[in-house]
């Protein structure tokens, strides 16, 4: 895979992150040109969610039956459209709206860059890739923020939706230039009437499931901390807006730093072996980010340390549980690509959900749903480590 396809799919990758972490520093902002308050506004980053779910399973069976270029250029349009929807937005909700339909579009981007991976490497060269995928999108959660909170304090929120568009318009014509076809002319085309059979035959494979769903919930973790963190450190511990980002950014660079550990640790064990060894440090910070949480320490830092780390530890486990789930999916890399994606974000969005629902004006709700989520995961990693040891296709 060369270096210019590779950066392509990271930005492929990034329309999740980059639609998220730029406009969340302007929450407070959004809140007060609508007269109403950072829970309602939270409200477009649920309807983002649910869009991320619901378009992903339409954009499976398309990049498995018309390849993968056709239905990228057009998810990529719509989210471009939308994002100009998103700058104009008269009302919040306008705006829940508008979040919802750029989700349909930015999901494409998401869907084909796991098959295009898929299409070009084998399991032990996913995770690799996928890891070196994480350096790229790693650049937005740090960078995002801080370029969020810039234009929020130089132009308004509305220009931070501006900036989306024009992040889409390049990757747009970088799809157009430079992203080949990579499903190949040979392999048979799955026929889109037989859509639905592909995601009864993916429910019934345990495995795929089970790597699937270990990914999901440490991801729905992540999520919740991108839904609770601008109250949390803005509202509660009272950092400027504008440097919420070094704060989010921190936590994105451990990220970064472990997924690049992990393309190292993958060429000596398998991706499955990593994922079953971090998901237990991921869970044990989750513990400790509760316990503390509990304790409504005046400081951050006591806070921030354990949540580091939990975030850093995805770097390892979000790879390689997207790598073992990926395996063997063949000419239907679409599809499993779909349904994966579309099962961890509708968990996300319930873990976000989850985070505004429970709000207290403390920490509290924000750590209790992460290690909820961290209990999930252990229990679906140690389901694949059952089935893979019952003969199923070992994978580390």
């Amino acid at each position: 895979m060369t270096f210019r396809i590779l950066l392509l799919l990271g930005a492929l990758s990034a329309f999740g992150p980059m639609a998220i972490d730029f406009y969340l520093p302007s929450f407070p902002a959004m809140a007060e040109a609508f007269a109403t308050d950072v829970e309602h506004v939270q409200l477009t980053l649920a309807s983002y969610f649910v869009g991320l779910a619901l378009g992903q399973l339409v954009y499976g069976p398309l990049a498995d039956r018309f390849g993968r270029r056709p239905p990228l250029l057009v998810g990529v349009t719509i989210f471009t459209l939308a994002s100009v929807a998103c700058a104009l937005a008269p009302s919040l909700e306008w705006l829940i709206v508008a979040r919802f339909i750029q989700a349909l579009g930015g999901c494409a981007g998401m869907v084909v860059s796991r098959a295009v991976v898929r299409d070009l490497c084998d399991p032990i060269g996913s995770a690799k890739a996928f890891s070196q995928l994480m350096l790229v999108m790693g650049l937005a959660p740090i960078l995002a923020p801080l370029g969020g909170g810039l234009l929020l304090g130089l132009f308004g929120w509305q220009s931070i939706f501006w900036g989306l568009t024009l992040f889409s318009v390049l990757v747009l014509l970088g799809v157009a230039f430079w992203l080949p076809e990579t499903l190949s002319e040979v392999t048979p085309r799955a026929p889109l009437r037989g859509a639905l059979g592909q995601y009864r035959r993916l429910f019934g494979d345990w495995q795929f499931l089970a790597y699937g769903m270990t990914g999901g919930l440490a991801m729905a973790g992540m999520f919740a901390y991108i839904a609770g963190s601008p109250f949390v450190f803005i509202q509660l511990y009272g950092v400027p807006a504008e440097h919420y980002g070094w704060l989010f950014g921190l936590n994105a660079a451990g990220f970064i730093l472990v997924a690049q550990i992990n393309a190292l640790l993958v060429r000596r064990r398998g991706p499955a072996f990593w994922m079953r060894r971090f998901i237990w440090v991921y869970l044990l910070c989750a513990l400790v980010l509760l316990l503390v949480s509990s304790l409504r320490t005046e400081a951050l830092w006591p806070l921030m340390l354990p949540l580091f780390v939990c975030i850093a530890s995805l770097g390892c486990i979000l790879p390689n549980a997207s790598a073992c789930a990926m395996a063997g999916q063949g000419q239907n890399a679409g599809s499993a690509s779909a349904l994966m994606g579309s099962l961890q974000f509708t968990v996300a969005a319930g873990a976000a959900a989850l985070v505004g629902a429970l709000h207290d004006g403390s920490a509290l709700p924000l750590a209790l749903v992460i290690s909820l989520c961290g209990l999930g995961a252990v229990a679906c990693a140690l389901l694949t480590w059952r089935l893979d040891h019952n003969g199923q296709a070992p994978l580390g």
